[in-house]
């Protein structure tokens, strides 16, 4: 079967995970990345072993099914940020509140009870205040 390059546009664009075509690093459930942030942005992205530990100026996350949809994130940055997620469903994509991430290869984890395909990472920002949801 031929997909010619408008059908492969008009079939990425319905596509739930569509969003991964903008600025940011679209985790599928199941999955281990790990990057660096570049003008607020992942950068340098690629996938991970699940137990993998952040490099110096590094960021891991993890995104599993579990009671919902559940994410670990770590930096090994000695500055805590503030970023935007979205869950990604099957339908749609949802904003959604996340945390700080604290700073110096401190653990945070999130967890929303909506289950979804993916979560979708973008605007990291210095944090005022380390370890605080908005």
């Amino acid at each position: 079967m031929l997909i010619r390059p408008i059908g492969l546009a008009l079939l990425l664009a319905a596509s739930p995970l569509a969003a991964a075509q903008s600025p940011g690093l679209t985790v599928r459930t199941g999955e281990t990345w790990v990057f660096s942030l570049s003008n607020g942005q992942p950068a340098k992205a690629r996938k991970a072993a699940a137990d993998a530990r952040p490099a110096a100026g590094q960021i891991v996350v993890s995104v599993r099914s579990m009671m919902g949809t559940t994410m670990t994130i770590t930096s090994n940055s000695p500055k805590a940020y503030t970023y935007k997620a979205e869950l990604i469903g099957a339908a749609k994509t949802v904003p959604i509140r996340s945390c700080t991430l604290p700073a110096n290869s401190r653990l945070s984890f999130e967890n929303w009870p909506q289950k979804a395909v993916a979560v979708r990472l973008s605007d990291f920002r210095l944090a005022t205040r380390d370890g605080a949801c908005p």
